[in-house]
């Protein structure tokens, strides 16, 4: 193995997929699967690319949310291309079919798969709302009847609703790694982390160089996600509403406010290496060993691919 050469950090990202790799770069986004003959397909696809659109976009805040828009879009056009990469050539016995895969089959035809995950990403916000938002704020102010000293101070209403959000978060991600499809996806995501460290370490990417590397990274969008929690905490201190229907509504209509700190949190934590980034990014650090799982060498291989693919010639990935 080389030794390393110049360390940079770079503004190329990913997403892990089903049974491959999303890679962002500068000027191209490649989505990597491996299929179900074992070889690797790469594919380009294009991203909305919102804050290059708009230069009023680009301002602090507004790039955030922006950012997040066309990370939900694109990563949710890479993931149907991966499904359907994925299982192409894949059969399955005729009787092993359920009567409603049939009826999505005969219904949908091949947008079988958009419509699924369409569906599920209606029924995902809704659940979101339901559990993230409605519910912390019904609990505390059940909470709140039996002790009513707890209404004196807003700053006991924000932590309970922050902390019961955290908690519920690492819960679920605790119950999905159980599902073996989804620990493979957090493989990926495993693969992908230590490909990029590879590259900003400067080292040939080889499969043996990207599997020493760490497969917890600070750019991570799990780490984004618990920022997002934290700043929510802090914004909660400003809501006047108790009614749990008025505060869920005022919370999702500060969500733009939330994203927009989240993110120029993150890309901090991205472009700067210290004790105050650090003390930052810990907490999504930390939730990155539930969402990051070690990956096999052909989930490398693949991360490898898609990461080559993406690297500009020029350098203009580098911003640090």
């Amino acid at each position: 193995m080389k030794k390393e050469r110049t360390q940079c950090v770079t503004s190329i990202g990913g997403q892990a997929l089903m049974e491959g790799i999303m890679m962002r770069g500068p000027f191209k986004t490649t989505v990597g699967v491996r299929k179900h003959d074992g070889t690797i397909e790469l594919e380009e696809i294009q991203p909305l690319n919102l804050t290059k659109k708009y230069k009023l976009l680009r301002l602090p805040l507004l790039r955030g949310v922006a950012g997040m828009i066309d990370s939900l879009v694109t990563g949710n056009k890479a993931l149907m291309l991966s499904a359907d990469k994925a299982m192409e050539g894949e059969e399955v016995p005729e009787e092993e079919v359920s009567k409603f895969d049939q009826w999505l089959d005969k219904h949908f035809g091949e947008k079988t798969i958009s419509f699924i995950m369409g569906a599920s990403v209606v029924l995902g916000v809704a659940i979101a709302i339901a559990v993230f938002f409605f519910l912390p704020t019904l609990l505390f102010n059940w909470l709140a009847s039996a002790l009513p000293f707890l209404n004196d101070h807003m700053i006991w209403r924000s932590a309970f609703e922050g902390i019961m959000r955290i908690i519920l978060f690492l819960i679920y991600m605790a119950l999905v790694t159980l599902n073996k499809d989804i620990k493979r996806v957090f493989q990926y995501h495993g693969a992908e982390h230590k490909t990029i460290f590879c590259y900003e370490h400067g080292l040939d990417m080889t499969v043996e160089n990207v599997r020493i590397q760490s497969r917890f990274h600070p750019r991570c969008g799990t780490s984004f996600i618990v920022l997002m929690l934290i700043v929510g905490i802090l914004i909660g201190l400003f809501i006047p509403f108790t009614n749990v229907w008025l505060r869920t509504a005022t919370k999702i209509l500060l969500l733009p406010l939330t994203v927009g700190l989240g993110y120029e949190l993150i890309r901090i934590c991205g472009r700067y290496d210290n004790i105050v980034t650090r003390i930052i990014a810990a907490p999504g650090i930390w939730m990155q060993h539930l969402t990051t799982k070690e990956p096999k060498d052909e989930m490398i291989e693949v991360a490898i691919a898609a990461m080559k693919d993406v690297i500009p010639a020029n350098g203009e990935d580098i911003i640090r």
